[in-house]
């Protein structure tokens, strides 16, 4: 399946039945008085968050989603049917906004979360509603309400406790496959990974998190360059970010080259997303020379949080995840 995390949709919610003018016309009673019912109301527009879906895949070719209208009302006080709702699955860090004005209409961040996005239109009064002392043979009712129609911009964020970033052939997809249920594809050469990967981490020391491979990044990421400013906003929710630094890319003569290249990116796009909890992370710590490297990347970085591994083999994972996990429990105090 593609992954769609962009598109924009006019979604339109019914509109209410007219009300009814009719009389009773029944043997017997030669005086029958208004009896027309009132129409239905128009059915809502309704986004319900899901955890079961991962993309926005379904508006890539429905662009134009509209409810039903309501019923019109009948004789002998017969209210026409509501109009039935249409309620439209989204992923959860689906943010919906109006596309005219720009502004957010709400933001799904909950399993199950319901949300009325266009309500329908009310409907119109039958003339019995309007019988009286001086008006005892009312000849009109009320028209049904118009529903409303809305263009939205739809725009998905990942929701993800741990953002995995970095250079392209880092090792991203590899770590992901080596600490949670995530297959993602994963090949020798860069951009292997064209769109973002969740996985589950299980663990014994508490409760499980999520995982998100993001795409790799490169130097003008935040203006678009390589998958760039496409994916830079599925890390803007993650609490912290795995910073994955491939050894042999490392220049001994200037070590922090790498790690700055990313780091700058990352401030230049936004600066809360620099400022998030960072692990650094020395990957494929079994090629030869890689200790050497990783010292002369330690000694240069001095106090910063840095973590030594190999994806492929898995040394050094298990201690990763426990220092995760350490992280993750600061963030929610």
């Amino acid at each position: 399946m593609k992954f769609i995390d962009e598109a924009i949709i006019t979604v339109q919610s019914g509109s209410g039945g007219r009300g009814c003018v009719s009389f009773r016309r029944e043997k017997f009673i030669p005086r029958g008085g208004p009896d027309g019912g009132d129409g239905g109301k128009g059915g809502d527009v309704v986004f319900v968050a899901t955890s079961q879906k991962r993309t926005l895949y379904q508006f890539r070719y429905k662009k134009t989603l509209k409810a039903k209208n309501g019923v019109y009302g009948q004789g002998n006080q017969k209210a026409g049917k509501h109009g039935e709702d249409l309620k439209i699955e989204i992923p959860l860090g689906t943010m919906v906004f109006n596309a005219e004005t720009g502004s957010l209409i709400k933001d799904f961040v909950k399993n199950g979360e319901a949300f009325v996005i266009a309500k329908g239109g009310r409907g119109g009064l039958g003339n019995a509603r309007f019988k009286s002392s001086t008006n005892r043979t009312p000849r009109f009712a009320q028209p049904g309400e118009p529903g409303e129609t809305l263009t939205l911009k739809i725009e998905l964020k990942l929701l993800a406790d741990v953002g995995i970033i970095g250079l392209p052939n880092a090792g991203k997809s590899t770590l992901i496959s080596a600490i949670s249920s995530a297959r993602p594809k994963i090949a020798d050469y860069p951009f292997t990974t064209l769109t973002p990967n969740l996985g589950v981490v299980q663990t014994d020391k508490g409760e499980p998190f999520v995982v998100a491979d993001i795409p790799g990044l490169i130097s003008g990421a935040h203006n678009g360059a390589g998958l760039g400013i496409r994916f830079l906003k599925h890390i803007e929710r993650t609490r912290i970010l795995v910073h994955l630094i491939d050894i042999s890319s490392i220049d001994t003569n200037h070590p922090l080259d790498v790690y700055n290249t990313i780091k700058t990116e990352l401030a230049l796009y936004s600066k809360n997303l620099a400022k998030k909890p960072q692990i650094i992370v020395l990957n494929k710590l079994d090629i030869p020379g890689a200790n050497e490297a990783a010292d002369i990347f330690q000694s240069a970085a001095k106090e910063k949080n840095i973590a030594l591994i190999s994806a492929i083999t898995g040394k050094g994972v298990k201690h990763l995840i426990l220092r995760i996990l350490e992280i993750l429990d600061k963030t929610y105090e």
